[in-house]
């Protein structure tokens, strides 16, 4: 479990990393602006600018490591740990600013690490993952599309942080997607080889759930307010894998009255910890960008 967790951790450094280029970009991409009208062409646009192209080789290493941290542990152990990637974009925040972390950011890394804490060290809170059931992978997947359609529908008739959270949700339910679809992919590579992986669905579901996050992601930055993005994305991701565990790799639920307390307990502090973060005055100051390009 230890590979596992080392990788989590430097995965969700990057994905802070490359969300906070990423972000900034997609907030000069729109000039500013927060209407559909200013994400027209928003893809074509990022795709010429040097900062998002940093941030997307930065984001692809972050999936390189999620790969190999799921290769050695369950998505169970792993996406709870990425949680830690909005205390890391809190801390690149103050790189170069010369300010220290406010008292709230403190208060919320300290709940977020309690809650990790406590999730990992208490026995049978993580149960062990069981085999996966692709049946039952295909009808999630079947579950989760039309709400990705619903929410990120629902997000072009509403306007900044609300429009930013919707689209975080969908694009955080896309990567938790992901992240069982590496499981699977892996998996396919070690145990058959690339030519059997190469006429499998998982390897092509992978790449689909992959690009529409990364668009939804960029579309959620490029809504104004990379708090409630990163918050609805830092959310979605742990809890939607966790559920999917359960359902259709035979995950069992804590068996214990002590693993149910903890779990319990440790839900409440990373909540808690990323509610406090999401009110980061260090995350909000993409609010205080010029709303025009500076002239070249």
């Amino acid at each position: 479990m230890a590979w596992s967790v080392g990788f989590a951790l430097l995965a969700a450094f990057l994905f802070a990393a490359a969300a906070a280029l990423q972000y900034r970009a997609a907030r000069r991409a729109v000039h500013g602006g927060e209407d559909a009208g200013a994400a027209h062409g928003l893809i074509r646009r990022l795709i010429r600018d040097p900062v998002w192209l940093t941030g997307w080789g930065v984001n692809l290493a972050g999936f390189c490591t999620q790969a190999i941290a799921l290769h050695f542990g369950s998505t169970a152990i792993v996406q709870p740990l990425l949680v830690t990637q909005l205390v890391f974009t809190i801390a690149l925040g103050t790189v170069g600013t010369g300010r220290r972390p406010a008292r709230m950011d403190l208060l919320g890394g300290v709940a977020v690490s309690a809650g990790l804490a406590v999730l990992f060290t208490v026995p049978g809170a993580i149960p062990p993952e069981g085999e996966p059931s692709r049946p039952r992978i295909f009808v999630a997947g079947l579950i989760a599309a039309p709400v990705v359609v619903v929410l990120s529908r629902a997000a072009w008739l509403r306007a900044g942080p609300v429009r930013a959270a919707l689209l975080g949700v969908c694009a955080g339910l896309c990567f938790a997607a992901t992240a069982v679809l590496i499981k699977l992919t892996t998996a396919d590579l070690v145990d058959r080889g690339v030519a059997a992986t190469a006429v499998d669905w998982p390897g092509y579901a992978l790449a689909g759930s992959t690009l529409l996050g990364l668009v939804l992601e960029q579309r959620a930055f490029a809504a104004g307010s990379l708090p409630a993005a990163m918050t609805a994305m830092t959310m979605t991701n742990p809890i939607a894998p966790y559920l999917v565990a359960a359902f259709a790799f035979e995950t069992l639920p804590p068996g214990t009255a002590a693993a149910f307390v903890a779990v319990s307990f440790s839900v409440l502090l990373l909540t808690g910890g990323v509610a406090l973060l999401s009110r980061s005055a260090h995350a909000a100051r993409g609010h205080d960008e010029p709303r025009t390009l500076p002239s070249s």
